[in-house]
């Protein structure tokens, strides 16, 4: 496509006005309708090429082109009209950056400079640059500028590394050629080979702290295509380094040079060519600059991009699949050009080399930090050194070096099922697993190098897999990563502040390799569809039996795989006052060291899921399973004592502690009618405080206590009252109404029509609410609504929404409502999933009070903006939900409700 701009301007716009420096204000006008037509014919016409499939690079160039043309006539027509051309001998405008590279997508900056030889007054080329710019912003275009001479250009260059980088990317657009061509002999000669290695330290240093902002893996589940990892700036930043350090003008020198070869050269074309369709479709999706890959344009840039659902797999997740792959390539080729710029020319290494290097055996050395092989014919000979070059580098604590790298990339295809079977191989990934120190960082490498899928090639399934939702960040492969290291923090105790009980546990396990694989392979069923747990412990005696692992070992594998969701499940989701229920958890355990593995192993897969997800909560209620499973395991005895000894020994023991401060009498009839479950579930000092509150209650209809649990992220709040119709709905509407979070709550009705409830409460940002007027409001609407004196629907409508819960898109998974009549013998469990809303749980348990169904034992949970909440309920006679009818009606009940609320 040719860009014309002339025929969009009057034929006599050179006769409006006299020349001089109200010449081109009178002619603006003009010129700006005449490039504003321009732009928009333009823009149509390579939006359509887009569209009807142009490459990447097609039409990043032609928006180049288009801006080329349009910025041309402008500089010349301001030259022009502003003094009759005098100063077009003196000044030239040069495309920088992006813009220079030939590289812009429909919304990129456009980074000029105004090159001046100095000969003229500094304020008539500012003037120039203002005039140009002032039109270009108005036509709403991004657009960076600079006035310079070439002394400032060397001037700066030399201070400051962005502006090498600019000036690198020069390129001439307009005004005298030998003034440009000044410049890039002066680039070349003194800007590029001024402290060079400075600034290749300089651009790994930029890339290290990118990473560090935008994420530092490439498997990030909302990636920016331009600066996260394996993106655009990846790509530039290792040109930059190539320029400077081989001081080329196209990249095709770097073949004659052989630091690249055609392939090499190939896959740097195809990358910048994929990223660009991508970029070029985002910023047309958005209307505007973006290069963050969200959920919503995910779903859409899939769909452009001619990927279809299948079967359970979503097209968006194929499209994300296939881009971390590519990114993947992409930080493999930047990291291996920089690499290559940051080692000197080895001639001298190699004489100097056998005096400096160290052998660690294999045909394998150490330098400078870095593995060696400077025979790569030992791998062929041997491919058993594949796996040895992991064990070699961790156990002496050195790096991959970049040309070890390459060689273990095009030898995967020795790695088959002779080199899987083969013992040798076998027990040194064992004994990587057994070290003291680096395993996470290895399998990193395996990883990364993709020798880890072909040596399991069961691992392929969760490849860059994308599980489509909020909460998990990464892909499931990184994810898994993720859960091996912090289960390797535990071993190693590195962890211990965090996790003091989680790394004591963690100190008396046998076998921490059966462990380590427990973790590596926990979801790899999920690349399977649904039931990844059963699909994933399917898989487990085939890898076991390639790998050499004992009967033992393989059963102890099986059994983590297959059970790796139920610690997590029955912790946060069911009641760990149910005695019957641990009783029942403990005997699937069936030893204490599976118990101690599936704990580790649970608490590394929340860990790994994102910063936000494992909490102090979450941490006490895996500790309690824990203790409470491992007492049963430990005692042997899977038959409960009988509860009404038990009881009774309570009651008599609190009177005691009571019988000064209320008359015996009263305090045992008070007891005799608490829960049973309260009795035998807590310690006595806290039966003592609960019974001091119900007591309470014969002065006063309504009592009320906050307890500050600061260590633990939560406080408790204790509500003492008469029962009512719809108690616990209204007290979550004044929660919900005052931004108080729930966590769980425990529904305690004495047989006398006391009621005690304990809430575990928090701020939605997961803090203790210390606030003491806040809790006053609170107190003070609580007396309100329990009293009728105000309308708790009311109260929750008046809750504003908080901003941050509308600001993106989010991926929306249907409502869930599921029941369960077997977990416990005295109440039917409701596990509710859906989408986090104000006052979501006073809905709930509202609709639940109008189902007829009492609450005795709520758990509530909230992972970013899904939530996943459970009641214990039973109907208005004291007994499960057993009626066919009553249970059909009550999902159907729920799920509108729920769908329908805004």
């Amino acid at each position: 496509m040719q860009f014309f701009i002339d025929p969009y301007f009057p034929d006599d716009i050179n006769a409006v006005g006299d020349a001089g420096m109200a010449g081109f204000e009178e002619k603006r006008p003009l010129y700006f309708s005449g490039c504003k037509n321009f732009l928009d014919h333009y823009r149509e016409e390579i939006k359509l090429l887009h569209n009807e499939g142009a490459s990447g690079s097609e039409v990043a160039h032609l928006i180049c082109d288009m801006m080329d043309e349009l910025n041309n006539k402008l500089f010349q027509s301001i030259l022009y009209d502003v003094d009759g051309g005098s100063m077009m001998e003196h000044i030239s405008l040069v495309a920088v950056g992006g813009y220079g590279r030939g590289e812009l997508n429909p919304y990129s900056d456009i980074d000029i400079m105004f090159l001046h030889d100095g000969s003229m007054p500094a304020e008539r080329v500012e003037d120039v640059a203002q005039k140009m710019l002032y039109f270009l912003w108005d036509m709403r275009l991004d657009v960076g500028y600079s006035v310079r001479q070439i002394s400032d250009c060397i001037e700066m260059a030399a201070s400051d590394s962005t502006v090498k980088t600019a000036l690198i990317d020069a390129r001439y657009l307009s005004g005298p050629r030998q003034l440009f061509d000044n410049l890039s002999k002066v680039i070349l000669t003194q800007i590029l080979t001024k402290s060079s290695d400075k600034f290749i330290k300089e651009k790994m240093a930029d890339m290290k702290s990118r990473r560090e902002k935008y994420g530092s893996t490439v498997y990030l589940l909302e990636p920016n295509l331009k600066e996260g990892e394996g993106g655009l700036r990846d790509l530039q930043t290792a040109m930059w380094a190539a320029r400077v350090k081989y001081k080329f003008t196209s990249p095709k020198e770097l073949i004659i040079k052989g630091i690249l070869t055609e392939e090499d050269l190939d896959t740097y074309y195809a990358a910048l060519d994929y990223l660009w369709r991508i970029r070029n479709e985002l910023h047309y999706f958005n209307g505007r600059k973006n290069d963050q890959l969200t959920f919503d344009a995910q779903v859409h840039l899939s769909r452009f991009m001619g990927y279809q659902d299948h079967g359970k797999v979503l097209a968006v997740e194929d499209f994300m699949r296939d881009y971390y792959r590519h990114a993947n390539r992409v930080e493999h080729f930047s990291s291996s050009l920089v690499s290559q710029c940051i080692w000197r020319d080895e001639g001298a290494l190699k004489i100097l080399g056998y005096f400096v290097r160290r052998p660690v055996g294999d045909g394998c050395f150490v330098l400078k930090g870095e593995l060696i092989i400077p025979d790569e014919a030992v791998v062929e000979k041997n491919p058993v050194v594949l796996m040895r070059i992991f064990e070699l580098a961790q156990k002496h604590g050195v790096l991959l070096n970049v040309r070890v790298k390459a060689l273990v990339r095009k030898s995967l295809y020795l790695v088959n099922d002779k080199f899987r079977r083969n013992r040798e191989v076998n027990q040194s990934f064992l004994t990587i697993l057994r070290s003291p120190k680096g395993v996470a960082e290895t399998l990193r490498s395996m990883h990364h190098l993709e020798f880890l899928n072909r040596y399991i090639p069961e691992l392929e399934h969760i490849y860059c897999k994308v599980q489509h939702d909020i909460y998990h960040i990464y892909t499931v492969d990184i994810h898994t990563l993720f859960a091996v290291e912090e289960a390797e923090k535990m071993l190693t105790g590195q962890s211990k502040d965090q996790l003091p009980f989680p790394c004591e546990v963690a100190s008396q396990i046998g076998k921490r390799e059966l462990l380590l694989l427990a973790v590596l392979f926990h979801d790899i069923g999920k690349g399977e569809g649904g039931g990844h747990s059963e699909k994933g412990a399917a898989m487990i005696p085939t890898i076991a039996r390639r790998m050499g692992l004992s009967k033992e070992g393989t059963e102890r594998l099986e059994f983590l795989v297959r059970q790796h969701l139920l610690f997590a499940h029955i912790s946060q989701r069911r009641d760990l006052h149910d005695e019957r229920m641990v009783v029942q958890f403990a005997r699937q355990m069936e030893t204490s060291e599976n118990l101690k593995m599936l704990y580790l192993l649970t608490i590394a897969d929340v860990r790994a899921v994102g910063s936000d997800v494992w909490t102090n909560w979450k941490a006490l209620l895996f500790q309690e399973l824990y203790e409470k499973a491992f007492n049963v395991l430990e005692r042997g005895d899977f038959h409960l004592e009988a509860s009404s000894e038990r009881v009774k020994g309570v009651i008599k023991r609190v009177t005691e502690l009571l019988q000064d401060d209320f008359p015996v009498a009263t305090v045992r009839e008070e007891l005799k009618a608490m829960p049973v479950r309260l009795l035998l579930s807590n310690d006595l000092a806290l039966i003592s405080g609960h019974a001091r509150l119900l007591l309470g209650l014969e002065t006063s209809d309504l009592l009320m206590k906050v307890v500050h649990q600061q260590e633990s992220g939560y406080s408790e709040f204790t509500i003492c009252t008469h029962d009512m119709p719809g108690l616990f709905s209204r007290i979550t509407g004044v929660m919900a109404a005052n931004g108080v979070n729930i966590l769980g709550a425990q529904i305690n009705t004495s047989r006398n029509g006391k009621v005690l409830d304990i809430l575990q409460v928090n701020s939605p940002q997961g803090m203790v609410i210390t606030d003491e007027q806040r809790w006053h409001k609170v107190q003070d609407d609580m007396r309100l609504a329990l009293h009728g004196d105000v309308s708790v629907a009311e109260l929750v409508e008046n809750r504003q929404r908080p901003s941050l819960l509308t600001a993106r898109p989010i991926p929306r998974f249907p409502t869930r409502v599921e029941i369960d009549n077997e977990v416990s013998e005295d109440y039917t469990v409701i596990d509710i999933y859906t989408h986090d809303k104000v006052g979501l749980l006073y809905l709930i348990t509202s609709t639940l009070t109008h189902l007829g169904l009492y609450i005795g034992v709520s758990k509530i949970s909230t992972k970013v903006d899904q939530v996943a909440d459970v009641f214990y309920v039973r109907d208005i006679f004291g007994q499960k939900i057993v009626s066919e009818e009553k249970l059909q009606e009550i999902i159907p009940y729920l799920m509108r409700a729920i769908d329908e609320w805004v």
